[in-house]
C-alpha cells in the first residue's frame, strides 16, 4: 500500500503595529466559521512562497514581503507551515473568498475560535511574542586597558 503525500498548507502572519491580521473560514469549507491565518494549500510543483503569494492575492488581493517561517505543526494528513510576514503600506485587504477579515490585537486573538490545529500556535502568539522581529543585542566587547 502507497503512503498518500503530504497536503502542505502556508499561511501568513501579517502583522501591523500590534494588529494580526486573521479571515473567516467561508460556510462552505472544512472548520466552517473558524478564524484563521490567511494561506491555503500548496499546488503541485509549488514552492512555499509562491503558493503563499498566490493565495493572498485570491482570498485578499494584498501582496506581501519577506516572508519567514515562523512555525511548523502536523495534523493528520496537513503539514500546516506559517509564515511572518512583512505589509506594504497603502493597501487595503478585500474579503474575496473569506466572509469577513480583522485586524486583532495579539492578546485578544485567544478570544477568536481557530481550528485546534492552530491552537499552539495561537497561545504563542498571544502569549511570549513569537514572529516578532527583535533587534539584535550588539555584544559589548570587554573595554581593554592601555597598559
Amino acid at each position: 500500500m502507497r503512503r498518500k503525500e503530504p497536503i502542505i498548507v502556508v499561511a501568513a502572519v501579517i502583522e501591523r503595529g500590534g494588529w494580526i491580521l486573521i479571515t473567516q473560514r467561508p460556510k462552505t469549507s472544512g472548520n466552517a466559521g473558524r478564524w484563521e491565518f490567511p494561506g491555503g494549500k500548496r499546488e503541485p510543483g509549488e514552492r512555499d512562497i509562491a503558493a503563499l503569494r498566490r493565495e493572498l492575492r485570491e482570498e485578499l488581493n494584498i501582496e506581501i514581503g519577506d516572508p519567514r517561517m515562523i512555525w511548523r505543526e502536523d495534523a493528520g494528513p496537513l503539514r500546516l507551515r506559517f509564515y511572518a510576514c512583512s505589509y506594504p503600506p497603502l493597501q487595503r485587504p478585500r474579503a474575496i473568498v473569506s466572509p469577513q477579515f480583522r485586524w486583532v490585537r495579539r492578546e485578544d486573538l485567544l478570544r477568536y475560535d481557530f481550528p485546534p490545529a492552530d491552537d499552539r500556535l495561537v497561545a504563542a502568539l498571544a502569549g511570549d511574542g513569537i514572529g516578532r522581529r527583535r533587534r539584535r543585542r550588539r555584544r559589548r566587547r570587554p573595554v581593554r586597558s592601555g597598559s
